[in-house]
């Protein structure tokens, strides 16, 4: 059976479970959620700090308190939307691993890995709802996070469900985009904004062998 990785983002969360439901009817699938919107608004409701570098957010033991509560709260909800089949898993608590990213705190660089946990619900036919923390425990960007998993438990497709319509060039979306393209438009920073650790997530996944579709654009090897 094919296997499916979708991340939707904390904005969309609630919007994700009929796409999911669709998707685990012909697929293995394992869901990747963020938390954006919550955690921001939390840490501005409690006066701390809300700062990103490379669209990595910038976590203190005072903000990582607030991302896994937030996170906690996203899981359980997308959990009870998607029914019975869905179980919910903290990634710091299954063994996701990431590397510490210096300089920001609580922040991980996720490492392509596959827990058992993941396998064992796979396999039972249920769908795995993955919060993106990774031991330490670090926060770790819930694209990236994504791509990483993508990649350990061997899917074949990345699908990200986003609030945007995918990659834009020109004022135009792009269909399909090979990774290298995809790499050098990151690199000459011709984009902007919340596509950025989207499309290099896409990126990674898509240079590991995983097609990454990016609301409609398909990013290929």
């Amino acid at each position: 059976m094919n296997r499916v990785v979708v991340k939707c983002g904390g904005a969309v969360a609630d919007e994700a479970a009929a796409t999911v439901l669709a998707l685990a009817e012909e697929s293995e699938v394992c869901v990747v959620h963020g938390a954006g919107p919550q955690i921001s608004a939390e840490m501005t409701r409690r006066g701390l700090p809300v700062l990103f570098v490379g669209g990595r957010r910038v976590t203190s033991p005072e903000a990582l308190e607030v991302v896994r509560d937030s996170m906690s709260a996203v899981n359980e909800a997308l959990c009870l939307a998607l029914g019975p089949h869905a179980v919910g898993l903290m990634g710091d608590e299954i063994g996701l691993r990431a590397k510490l990213v210096p300089g920001l705190g609580h922040v991980g660089d996720p490492i392509p890995s596959c827990p058992p946990e993941l396998e064992e619900a796979l396999a039972a036919g249920l769908i795995p709802v993955v919060a993106p923390l990774a031991a330490g425990p670090l926060n770790v960007n819930a694209d990236e996070m994504s791509a990483a998993l993508a990649v350990g438990l061997g899917a074949e497709r990345l699908l990200f469900l986003t609030d945007v319509p995918g990659l834009l060039v020109a004022g135009r979306v792009v269909s399909r985009i090979a990774a290298a393209d995809a790499e050098e438009l990151l690199d000459n920073d011709l984009l902007e904004g919340g596509i950025l650790p989207k499309l290099r997530a896409a990126v990674s996944a898509a240079r590991n062998g995983v097609q990454a579709d990016l609301g409609e654009t398909a990013v290929v090897a």
